[in-house]
């Protein structure tokens, strides 16, 4: 069954790639977040099953690496990972990961296809008359992984209640992998600062409003595009 989740999600995300219809997009990429969310809580073991989490650190190289980084955690916190940035080393920035298989696996999907669109995205983005260019690529690109992180969430959350009124062990169980992936955390990283990133730049709106009708099946990225994030 998760396989056959899996690959309607794939159909569905290969549908909204298609189109050109901005509202058929956003109907597509709908129904896949939702189809991956309830890929996440079928993937849940049976309560009193034993598992223990997995983690990976993963690197994000320059330019917008930052950015990138944050995406990547974002994306990972949506779907139940708990991410960390681990700063600077191998050739950019780091995040390292702590989640089950399952979530583990979602978010490296959902991460590879987002950081795509998102250079496509930036690509095409056009700043305002008078507006300075890298901050307002920097503001575009936090609102860009800030909607998409909302959408996510919205998503988890509903499949995580709909789950739970079925089932009253879902709650438990899910409260329970948290606490395992904050306890692993917690013996890896002992201590942790938290940070709020800043923009000053005008293009957050604008990148809220991509996010908004983010593809999440776009696998291709063009030589425009990848030049764009050189910048």
């Amino acid at each position: 069954m998760r396989e056959r989740t899996l690959d309607r999600v794939r159909k569905l995300l290969a549908k909204a790639e298609r189109t050109d219809n901005e509202h058929e997009r956003a109907t597509f990429m709908a129904a896949a977040s939702a189809l991956m969310a309830k890929y996440g809580i079928d993937s849940l073991p049976p309560a009193g099953t034993r598992q223990t989490p997995g983690d990976r650190i993963v690197t994000l190289p320059p330019p917008w690496a930052r950015e990138k980084a944050r995406l990547v955690s974002l994306v990972a916190q949506a779907v139940r990972c708990r991410p960390l940035l681990i700063g600077r080393g191998d050739g950019g920035q780091r995040v390292h990961v702590f989640g089950f298989a399952a979530d583990l696996e979602r978010a490296d999907l959902l991460a590879t296809s987002l950081l795509l669109q998102m250079a496509s995205g930036l690509a095409k983005a056009v700043p305002p008359p008078g507006a300075a260019v890298r901050a307002y690529r920097r503001s575009w690109l936090l609102g860009f992984t800030d909607e998409v992180y909302r959408l996510l969430c919205a998503a988890e959350a509903e499949a995580e209640s709909e789950a739970a009124s079925a089932d009253t062990g879902t709650a438990l169980v899910l409260a329970d992998r948290r606490a395992e992936v904050d306890r692993a955390v917690a013996a890896r990283y002992p201590r942790i600062r938290m940070s709020v990133p800043r923009t000053s730049g005008t293009g957050y709106r604008d990148g809220v409003a991509a996010g908004r009708k983010a593809d999440l099946g776009r696998t291709e990225m063009t030589t425009a595009t990848a030049l764009e994030l050189q910048r």
